[in-house]
């Protein structure tokens, strides 16, 4: 773990990313030692960059350590956190701020081969995500709903949850994007009022319109799921992953065109064969 550049695993109890999620994070796939979708990731950590007035972190510099982290290693995942720094008690921000960035390697988590020939149960959450324009698509280091929705649940057989607006919207899952497959065309929920804006789910979204696959971003009902001739979700570890279950509803993942599946894996890791993101 790298922080400020220092090899070491303590931050100063001050940090304002611990007190207050006063931060960004980003969660990216290396793959053949390389960090996958970068400059999307950068995009998206720019924009939140900008939404919280936090000083934008060296580009290059982060280039620079993060090939350091994963230096010798052929696959894992890199996390970059930027937080305010350290900056006393209360709410208002220190001036100037003197942010902090945290750069950690892990190793690659082992996703059943299943996921990705068969497709995942989904279940609903109870718990729901507050509605804030203002934090709507970047990944900020508040996360608490989603680690209360995480929690409903302890069944490995079902990897994710839907999670809804508090006004009953789909939104996303726990920790990915979702996508409903219907007359042909791709619809994924509007996350302008809150959600997280996945950097797979912009890859998917630009591949799916150059194959010629409608895109409509919209509010959409859950019971709208149940309708859909499809469903898949996407992170930017797992890619596309599809879906045979939701409550009491079955999809048939061989719906969803395989052209679009591959190319999205092939654009963000390098591959097509999802058995090398999997364990057996």
């Amino acid at each position: 773990m790298l922080i400020d550049g220092i090899t070491t695993e303590q931050i100063p109890a001050s940090d304002r990313g611990l007190h207050y999620g006063d931060g960004l994070f980003e969660t990216i796939a290396v793959a053949a030692s390389r960090p996958r979708l970068w400059e999307r990731h950068m995009a998206r950590l720019a924009e939140g960059e900008r939404r919280l007035g936090l000083p934008p972190l060296p580009r290059d510099l982060l280039w620079s350590e993060a090939e350091s982290l994963i230096s010798g290693a052929q696959q894992g995942v890199l996390k970059i956190l930027h937080t305010r720094g350290s900056g006393g008690r209360g709410y208002r921000s220190p001036t100037p701020a003197s942010t902090r960035r945290i750069l950690s390697f892990h190793p690659w988590p082992e996703f059943p081969r299943y996921w990705f020939r068969e497709g995942i149960e989904l279940r609903l959450c109870d718990t729901r995500l507050g509605i804030n324009p203002a934090l709507a698509g970047i990944k900020h280091l508040c996360r608490l709903e989603q680690v209360l929705a995480r929690n409903e649940w302890d069944d490995p057989a079902i990897p994710e949850g839907v999670m809804l607006d508090i006004e009953g919207r789909v939104i996303e899952g726990t920790q990915s994007n979702l996508f409903l497959l219907k007359n042909g065309g791709l619809i994924t929920p509007d996350l302008s009022r809150c959600g997280v804006a996945g950097v797979m789910r912009g890859l998917v979204l630009e591949s799916a319109r150059a194959l010629g696959i409608d895109c409509l971003i919209r509010d959409l009902g859950v019971d709208e799921l149940g309708t859909a001739d499809g469903v898949f979700i996407c992170n930017s570890l797992i890619g596309i992953v599809l879906v045979a279950r939701f409550a009491a509803h079955k999809f048939d993942p061989k719906l969803i065109p395989s052209e679009l599946v591959e190319t999205v894996r092939q654009r963000a890791f390098g591959q097509r064969d999802a058995t090398l993101l999997s364990s057996g």
